[in-house]
């Protein structure tokens, strides 16, 4: 079916649109993989540099050819003017019904105008006509023959030239032979200079550098900046100013360089831990050791007044022994969760019924301190994998801080649920504010919010970070929050959850 002309129009318009769109996408293309690729940009820039010296070559090659160009004398012309006036008068002879004196009248004619010498000779080359400045009565047609051939194109000088026709004169073979000397003409023969490839050499010399001068300088930029990181300072960042390889290579040394920041921040950090935890463990231990050896001098020496007060300084100095063995226990324990020696004897235990039964049996601990302790415990049964030794450890912790800690008389909430594939178990109290700053830090060893460090209203300071490394060690978390007076410490264990729509096989536990 023929369309119409403005629908075929518009289809190749469409088409058109079609190609400049493919065209643009290649092209963007092109330049994004050329961007990205420090190959394909040295590719590039070496063939536009070798493209730029072509064409510099060409330029000041027909500068000096111009400038040193020599005349040429070229003998074509005039060869190429005889055969002509030879192949003019061959092909009149052969026109229909001229006569003999007509021939003759044409060649004397174009003989005289030209001053060529022109023959007609028989088979065996005995001539029978010949214009008047020609001598010869017999020819060497074979002679003949072989130089018309050898100086048909040439354009050395030449003292005559001969051409050579056969024709047929009145049914009669005949040869017609033209010769003359070739009058040259005058050429200029482009000249040569060993300058023209020198400055091609030097132009592409000159482009490669300035072209690839921006990329050199990177990469000197990022060996400085090497140099500046090996010297100590990694505050440093090599700048990105490119999306290549080399962009690569500047976003792996600043991550490498802020890895290793990181690293020599923690060594730090643990140099200071260690000086902390020696100055922490020599004052926490000195001063019950000095209180025991105290009360043992007064016993040596005898200074009592009866038994009743010697009974009362061995008390004493036991008490503190007792505070020091726990004290010392404490710090082991940490030591080996620390440094994952404990191997924890992981089962199947139900965490209702394990926080149900400590509740139970620090009830009276609480009363005693005029507190009252609430249950708020999930009545879904939750199982987790846990070492219930370990977590009895945890939670009695927690409470037991929280007792000591609220304000007297009030109420410490023992709340539990399910948080997705976690449970959750929050002590709550009321007490005095604790800050943010304080928050972050109520686990660190040896760390107790009573700026005062005194080990007399308090235990040995390593209680809740045992604990964090305790549930650290189930795969759980651990964190305190503070809201006016109520002040919570949280835990979540991961559940062990049956195959289920809930939570499947194969399905990913969440993480806290």
């Amino acid at each position: 079916m023929k369309l119409k002309p403005g629908i075929r129009r518009l289809l190749f318009w469409n088409r058109l649109q079609r190609l400049a769109s493919i065209c643009r996408r290649a092209a963007e293309t092109t330049r994004l993989s050329i961007i990205r690729s420090i190959r394909l940009q040295l590719m590039f820039t070496f063939v536009l540099c070798l493209s730029a010296a072509a064409l510099v070559y060409v330029a000041v090659n027909v500068f000096f050819g111009e400038l040193n160009r020599s005349p040429v004398l070229d003998y074509q012309y005039g060869i190429e003017k005889i055969d002509d006036q030879a192949r003019a008068i061959a092909s009149y002879i052969k026109t229909p019904d001229v006569s003999y004196q007509g021939i003759t009248d044409y060649i004397t004619r174009n003989a005289g105008f030209s001053g060529n010498k022109v023959l007609l000779t028989d088979l065996e080359g005995k001539v029978f006509f010949k214009t008047p400045d020609a001598i010869e009565t017999q020819v060497d047609i074979h002679s003949i023959i072989s130089k018309a051939m050898e100086r048909r194109y040439t354009s050395t000088p030449v003292q005559e030239f001969t051409s050579f026709y056969p024709v047929d004169l009145k049914d009669q073979p005949a040869y017609l032979i033209v010769s003359g000397v070739p009058q040259p003409s005058i050429s200029y023969k482009r000249g040569s200079s060993p300058f023209t490839l020198m400055t091609a050499i030097a132009a592409f010399i000159f482009l490669f550098y300035w072209l690839t001068k921006r990329k050199m300088d990177y990469i000197e930029e990022l060996a400085s900046g090497l140099q500046e990181i090996s010297k100590g300072n990694l505050q440093f960042r090599v700048p990105l100013r490119s999306k290549d390889e080399l962009a690569s290579l500047a976003s792996t040394i600043n991550r490498m360089t802020a890895a290793l920041q990181t690293t020599m921040e923690e060594e730090r950090r643990a140099e200071r831990t260690k000086n902390e935890l020696i100055t922490n463990v020599s004052h926490d231990l000195r001063t019950p050791l000095t209180l025991i050896m105290g009360y043992l001098r007064l016993l040596k020496d005898r200074h009592f007044e009866d038994e009743a007060q010697a009974h009362n300084y061995a008390q004493i100095a036991y008490s503190k022994s007792e505070k020091l063995k726990v004290l010392i226990d404490d710090l082991f324990e940490y030591t080996k969760l620390s440094n994952q020696i404990v191997n924890m004897n992981l089962e199947r235990v139900c965490v209702n019924e394990l926080l149900e039964q400590l509740t139970e049996e620090l009830v009276t601990y609480a009363e005693e301190s005029a507190l009252v302790l609430v249950k708020d415990i999930l009545s879904e049964r939750l199982y987790a994998m846990i070492d219930a030794a370990q977590m009895i450890r945890v939670a009695e912790n927690l409470l037991v801080n929280a007792v000591k800690y609220s304000h007297k008389p009030g109420v410490v909430t023992v709340k539990m649920d399910r948080d997705n594939g976690y449970a959750r178990v929050c002590i709550i109290n009321q007490g005095d504010p604790i800050s943010e700053d304080e928050l972050h830090r109520v686990f660190d060893r040896f760390y107790r919010v009573d700026t005062a460090r005194t080990s007399a209203g308090g235990g040995s300071g390593l209680g809740l970070a045992i604990a964090k490394s305790i549930v650290e060690a189930h795969s759980g978390k651990i964190w305190a929050e503070c809201e006016g007076n109520e002040i919570r410490f949280c835990v979540l264990i991961p559940l062990d959850l049956p195959a289920g729509p809930e939570l499947g096989p194969g399905s990913k536990r969440p993480r806290p």
